[in-house]
């Protein structure tokens, strides 16, 4: 009886490891049939935070273990070392004119469980609204020029436990999206994702189910009487209230860390993007569902300077005498850390080798000792 519980429990883990992984293909299966919902629905939830995670391509879903867990995969939190955690970054993009910002807190609440707030906010400001530009005499009046900003933000709210098998963490996240296009159009969304992280002989293991029950943005629209007659002079048509669906997607990865020689670490992880809306212009495309590998590695000193990169984003471009190319984004990063302050820089896209966003990302991360009670 009693080796019959010991196999019991070498056994058990890894049942409930494949429970969650046949869940998580279960589901991608079952979302077959929503191929037809048009794609790219809160894309700026798709740029990433934190320039460590960004160094190296996207990647983190299985190594991840600081307070950006909370935007890759918030099963990750629990890998905080101290008793909280803050991170902030900025970034800009097309020249400066697009700002992407992030800032957020992590909390142990005890040994096993953490909480986190995250904030995004990508936006362009100060755009010109030309829209009474022209009166209803023909005269233009520059006075009437005023300013919007088109922004998109995110509130999340992450929580992460240790459940009893060992080597395993769990977590999940509550977002809360909000659109804005200047004071004529806004939309509420909500979604819900959920992660794991499993570590076993030295290796990493991860998922993450990203809008796991569909992200819903209700869209509304305010004009003016003026506004309705200068899309009517252009010939647009008038925006109606409408909903966006945001369709789930799952990231699974495997990470391990080696050391090379005294004081000399490095760090490997591959990860797999599986969305299931159709084709995309990735490596493995399918329909309904492709899949866009990401690979990124983190050679280490002393657990205090890091040298970092990545490959991600293979595209079918097409070059100017109509010849099919693959193309792929190549990142670059380095990081120190000082005592509590971890300080992290990013280049993505080195050599603007492909059609993706390229921008250079600095992050800041500060661990905080309270005493727990």
């Amino acid at each position: 009886m009693e080796k019959q519980q010991n196999l019991l429990d070498k056994v058990s883990p890894f049942l409930s490891i494949k429970c969650i992984f046949s869940s998580l293909f279960l589901l991608l299966f079952s979302l077959t049939g929503f191929s037809q919902i048009p794609k790219y629905s809160n894309e700026f939830l798709s740029i990433g935070v934190g320039g460590r995670s960004l160094g190296m391509s996207n990647v983190g879903v299985a190594s991840l273990g600081d307070v950006t867990a909370g935007y890759w995969n918030p099963a990750g939190l629990l890998g905080i070392k101290e008793d909280m955690q803050v991170g902030l970054m900025h970034s800009e993009y097309f020249a400066g004119i697009a700002k992407y910002d992030y800032g957020a807190v992590a909390r142990k609440l005890d040994s096993n469980s953490v909480f986190s707030l995250s904030l995004i906010r990508f936006g362009v400001d100060n755009i010109p609204n030309t829209t009474e530009l022209i009166d209803a005499g023909g005269s233009v009046n520059y006075d009437k020029i005023t300013q919007f900003s088109a922004a998109d933000y995110a509130f999340i709210v992450s929580y992460a436990h240790v459940p009893k098998i060992k080597g395993m963490r769990l977590g999940a996240s509550a977002k809360v999206i909000r659109r804005v296009i200047g004071d004529f159009a806004g939309a509420w969304g909500f979604g819900l994702d959920a992660g794991i992280q499993y570590e076993y002989n030295n290796w990493q293991f991860g998922a993450m189910a990203k809008d796991v029950t569909s992200t819903f943005n209700a869209w509304s629209y305010s004009l003016t009487d003026e506004m309705k007659e200068v899309f009517a002079a252009t010939g647009n048509e008038l925006p109606v209230n409408s909903l966006e669906i945001t369709l789930p997607r799952i990231i699974i990865g495997a990470s391990r860390t080696i050391n090379l020689v005294k004081d000399l670490t490095l760090l490997g992880e591959i990860n797999g993007d599986f969305t299931f809306d159709g084709m995309r212009n990735v490596l493995f495309k399918g329909n309904p569902v492709s899949a866009d590998p990401r690979l990124g590695i983190e050679l280490g000193y002393k657990h205090m300077l890091f040298l970092r990169g990545g490959i991600m984003n293979f595209q079918t471009e097409k070059t100017i005498v109509g010849r099919k190319t693959t193309t792929v984004q190549p990142n670059f990063g380095v990081g120190v850390k000082i005592k509590r302050v971890s300080i992290d820089y990013a280049k993505t896209d080195i050599g603007n080798q492909s059609a993706a966003l390229y921008s250079h990302v600095f992050s800041l991360r500060l661990d905080i000792n309270k005493s727990l009670k």
